[in-house]
């Protein structure tokens, strides 16, 4: 009879340990102190600029000491430019317990943070031009949850500044952009209120699909003396069929970052994705390491812009890019990189 007491307690005593045991390691799950991470990277679209996101978001965090096959797990997933592939994506790292999700994009922040809002997973974005109209952050530019990031707000003023200094006898510019990406909203309502004290009118043309870019640059082509770009991403990832049709009727277009010029686009003021994605990691690991919660950091932007121009480009379109912009330049380009 005392044996099986003793074996009773014993046994008891064990099943204690291990219910103790099972409890810890679940309430450690989303806790700072883990050996390794698992992380998920949704990115929208495929195009230079958010890859540039995606390559400096990894290498930021590895700076940081979160590195890939070492501590760190990623799960990479793009939307290709759909709304609901990209709630699957979100849905799915949810339902994978990752320890973070990154957001490339507007469309893919908004996906993740929606998913993952009633969870204790946090999401780092970049790459979201308005976090306030996309309802990450709140007016004062604290985050609204677990959410915060890094945004890719365009330098419009000194675009603007640029493309009168290079076409002085400029009077309409055009604006292709999707009707539901509020980043492009928002850019446009600034390049409204802007575009006048430079003497431009701005005509804008609204798509909803990939279908639908061809007939509408045709038509905005037809009206325009330039073309300026957004970092729309239907948009952007049709750049190609765009500069096509502007290059057969001798418009120029600009662009807003470095990798638009590289494949034709003129020139832009913008912004070194990279660098915003190295920024962003390391928003990603202070979440990580415990130090901040997400909800404890605004959103951050890089202030100031740089010059890039194509002079392969300026060349074919009979255009002379003045030598005080020139001399400026953080990148010039002497060709047109096709893939």
């Amino acid at each position: 009879m005392k044996r099986r007491v003793t074996a009773g307690l014993l046994t008891a005593a064990m099943m204690t340990m291990m219910l103790t045991g099972c409890a810890g390691s679940s309430g450690d799950k989303k806790e700072s102190g883990k050996e390794s991470y698992t992380i998920g990277i949704e990115q929208f679209a495929e195009h230079g600029s958010l890859d540039n996101c995606r390559e400096g978001f990894i290498e930021g965090l590895k700076e940081a000491g979160f590195e890939e096959g070492k501590n760190l797990e990623i799960k990479e997933e793009n939307a290709a430019a759909d709304q609901g592939t990209a709630k699957q994506i979100s849905d799915g790292f949810v339902s994978d317990d990752v320890d973070l999700i990154c957001g490339i994009a507007t469309p893919s922040a908004q996906s993740a943070y929606n998913s993952a809002m009633n969870t204790e997973i946090p999401v780092i974005y970049t790459a979201v031009t308005d976090p306030k109209a996309a309802k990450l952050a709140n007016e004062d530019g604290t985050p609204v949850g677990e959410v915060t990031g890094t945004s890719d707000e365009l330098p419009i003023k000194e675009q603007l500044e640029m493309i009168r200094k290079i076409l002085p006898d400029a009077e309409k510019i055009g604006i292709l952009y999707t009707t539901s990406e509020v980043n492009s909203v928002s850019a446009i309502e600034t390049y409204e209120e802007l575009a006048g004290d430079y003497g431009f009118e701005l005509v804008t043309k609204g798509i909803t699909a990939t279908a639908d870019v061809a007939l509408a640059a045709d038509d905005l082509l037809s009206e325009v003396d330039c073309i300026t770009n957004l970092t729309d991403n239907t948009v952007v990832a049709s750049l190609p069929t765009i500069l096509e049709k502007a290059n057969d009727k001798k418009v120029p277009v600009f662009g807003s970052e470095i990798e638009q010029v590289k494949i034709g686009c003129l020139a832009a003021e913008g912004i070194d994705y990279i660098a915003l994605g190295k920024q962003t990691g390391q928003m990603a690991a202070q979440v990580l390491k415990g130090e901040k919660k997400a909800s404890e950091m605004n959103f951050e932007l890089i202030t100031e812009p740089g010059f890039y121009v194509n002079t392969k480009v300026a060349e074919n379109l009979g255009i002379t890019v003045p030598e005080d912009l020139a001399s400026g330049a953080v990148e010039s380009f002497d060709d047109i990189i096709t893939e």
